[in-house]
């Protein structure tokens, strides 16, 4: 029996599994990481506040340039004008625009320069194009973006048509608005009030539309390969700790359902994790298993065995008193029914002992007890009987006090004393001398007990302590001894965390010496 059976330590236990314990291991890994694949698609969405924060910048520097152009005007003479607003709707990239007070359009820096930049009709574009416009739109719908108007030219060119103009003079200064262009790009338009008329700033802000797409692609790739790897890592997951798992568990219901006999629970030697110790505790828990079913089988046959022979006598001569007339013969078949009944009564109150020694060892609570004052108060009882038959003599060298202490079950710790020194007078030869000691070494207790009968053949050193096994004439067994005494000792000091073992004629000149080895307690 295992040492922490002796002072058993609740568990601690951890918090209730609730939602997760309902759903499978694999459905919990591939979650966790599509979970991580949804805060990197979340990145997505983080890229419609990097374009707000781009086209609000090019609204203000749009602005910005107006104010600057407006100021140029005001302080260039009118015939330097269309020179002026030329220059400057190249170098902004922009188009500008002055009309008249009456609204009516003076000059245009695109007939005097040229365009600098071109609206795209999308019927005309590549599919890619459509499918980044789609993808933009479908963003937009999830992140709610603001939804600005489309950008659409009067088709007479004054300035009252603007809306952006007509804002500006119900302002008081200059504004400027985003819009959509018919591809989907961004439109920037400025408007503002100077001396010589309206003066109106277009332009088409292309590169911010250029550079979010081109962020979103980077960022898909970067979501296809992590989810690639997700992909990989939960798959290898399911494969290192699901697979085993699963094969534990139909080894583990093979074993519960007891359909075969040879269950070879995995212990899986190559891992090293926690799932490796899970698997060495099963197989080591089921060859445990196993061997204990074993040993109650083994146990139970031989019970049977050893309770047929005096039931055997015991019918054999019920039979023959009903036929013997003779009373002397009479009383000797009666005798025999005696023996062979108190025979039976001492098998079954040992087995019954021996059966359930385990489960009793295993409910108690171990306490510290001083060996010496037990033995000596046990040997004082045993005088108080009276002398054993054979007049054996026996001598107990008590210890210091407190020295031999123990923690253990004081009634299991005697019935281990007592069958030690009952095995060593039942072989002693009369008037013999069976020697007692107590003695306390290292972090040891040790009871010696010994004899001077015939001693114990090293072949049969392990053989004694197994149940219903003795090495006294079949005559001498039937009289007095079940063969469990011994094997009823070496459990109870098992269960204890020590052991008990039996020198051998090779070892000592006569007699036999057991030795009862078990954990002292610390001395303070």
């Amino acid at each position: 029996m295992a040492p922490d059976t002796v002072s058993p330590r609740p568990e601690r236990l951890e918090p209730p599994i609730r939602w997760s314990g309902r759903v499978s291991l694999t459905t919990r890994i591939l979650a966790v990481n599509v979970f991580a694949l949804v805060l990197l698609a979340g990145g997505f969405f983080y890229l419609e506040s990097y374009r707000a924060r781009q086209i609000d910048f090019r609204i203000q520097r749009a602005v910005h340039e107006l104010n600057l152009i407006a100021d140029a005007l005001a302080a260039a003479p009118a015939d330097a004008r269309p020179q002026l607003l030329a220059k400057m709707g190249e170098r902004t990239g922009t188009r500008l625009r002055l009309y008249a007070p009456d609204g009516t359009l003076t000059i245009d820096s695109w007939r005097l320069s040229g365009p600098n930049y071109t609206l795209r009709d999308p019927a005309e574009e590549s599919w890619q194009r459509h499918v980044a416009r789609f993808l933009d739109r479908f963003i937009d719908f999830v992140a709610q973006a603001r939804r600005p108007g489309d950008y659409v030219e009067p088709q007479i060119d004054r300035a009252q048509l603007w809306q952006e103009i007509r804002r500006a003079e119900q302002a008081g200064h200059t504004v400027g608005v985003m819009s959509f262009a018919p591809d989907r790009t961004f439109m920037i338009t400025a408007a503002g009030i100077t001396p010589a008329g309206p003066l109106l700033l277009t332009t088409n802000a292309r590169d911010v539309t250029r550079s979010v797409r081109a962020e979103r692609f980077r960022l898909s790739l970067v979501l296809l390969a992590v989810s690639a790897f997700s992909i990989f890592l939960s798959i290898f997951l399911g494969r290192t700790i699901v697979r085993p798992l699963r094969r534990l568990a139909r080894a583990a219901v093979r074993v519960r359902l007891g359909r075969d006999r040879e269950v070879v629970v995995p212990r899986l030697p190559e891992r090293r994790d926690e799932i490796g110790s899970l698997a060495q505790a099963l197989a080591d828990m089921t060859q445990a298993l196993r061997q204990r079913i074993d040993a109650t089988d083994a146990f139970a046959a031989d019970v049977t065995h050893e309770l047929k022979n005096p039931l055997a006598s015991l019918r054999s001569a019920a039979d023959a008193m009903a036929r013997v007339s003779d009373q002397s013969q009479r009383d000797q078949l009666m005798a025999i029914i005696q023996d062979d009944v108190r025979r039976l009564d001492r098998l079954i109150t040992d087995i019954a002992e021996a059966s359930r020694l385990d489960a009793e060892l295993s409910r108690a609570r171990f306490e510290p007890v001083d060996l010496g004052q037990v033995i000596e108060k046990m040997l004082h009882a045993r005088e108080l009987r009276g002398p054993n038959p054979r007049d054996v003599e026996v001598a107990f060298a008590r210890p210091r006090v407190d020295t031999a202490v123990v923690r253990g079950d004081e009634s299991r710790l005697v019935r281990v004393i007592e069958n030690l020194l009952d095995n060593a007078i039942s072989f002693s030869p009369d008037k013999g001398l069976v020697q007692i000691t107590a003695t306390r070494i290292g972090d040891e207790v040790i009871v010696r007990v010994e004899d001077q009968g015939p001693g114990v053949p090293a072949e049969l050193r392990e053989s004694i302590f197994r149940r219903f096994t003795t090495v006294r004439p079949d005559e001498e067994r039937e009289q007095s001894h079940s063969g469990l005494g011994l094997a009823i000792a070496r459990a109870i000091a098992d269960g204890h965390g020590g052991t008990l073992e039996v020198e051998t004629r090779d070892q000592r000149p006569q007699g036999a010496a057991f030795v009862l080895r078990l954990p002292a307690i610390p001395q303070s």
